[in-house]
């Protein structure tokens, strides 16, 4: 039996995840993930009483889990001191030196220039709008390229 796509019978237990952002400066925040950083508004509502929303497309969604040895770690590496919140917000693009350069230009703060990471990846920290710490980074290798670097793995008992 052929099921369609959208059908409830073959979609997966999560279809989307959506981050959902209070932004005290709407306008300023949806100006600069928008029309800045890039990502297609896919659909707005609003209702009288001044309540706003918009939904912007930010491609593919992955939940990045790291225990905080790992945190440590990861702002050590593209930082070199500690200052990422629980939550960091992580986009990847395809310049990241250009990306950084245009989002600063824009409003953000540089909290770290594009650094190289051990896992050959280009990424830049920032403080945006609507209090977000970001990261934009950019693949330097493919995934395939990447998994034979040290470190890489699966914890996924499933894949061993």
């Amino acid at each position: 039996m052929t099921t369609h796509p959208d059908s409830p019978e073959s979609a997966a237990p999560v279809r989307q995840l959506r981050l959902v952002v209070e932004a005290d400066d709407y306008e300023a925040a949806l100006a600069f993930y928008r029309d800045v950083l890039g990502l297609p508004e896919q659909a707005a509502f609003s209702s009288g009483d001044g309540a706003r929303v918009a939904i912007l497309d930010a491609g593919r969604a992955t939940l990045e889990i790291a225990n905080p040895a790992q945190k440590v770690m990861i702002d050590e590496v593209e930082v070199g001191r500690q200052v990422a919140p629980r939550i960091r917000v992580a986009f990847e693009v395809d310049d990241a030196r250009a990306t950084a350069d245009r989002l600063v230009s824009a409003g953000a703060t540089e909290v770290a220039p594009p650094t190289r990471t051990p896992w050959e990846s280009l990424n830049a920290r920032l403080d945006a709008p609507a209090g977000l710490h970001i990261t934009v980074f950019q693949e330097l290798r493919t995934l395939t390229e990447r998994e034979s670097l040290d470190g890489f793995g699966k914890d996924d008992p499933a894949s061993s």
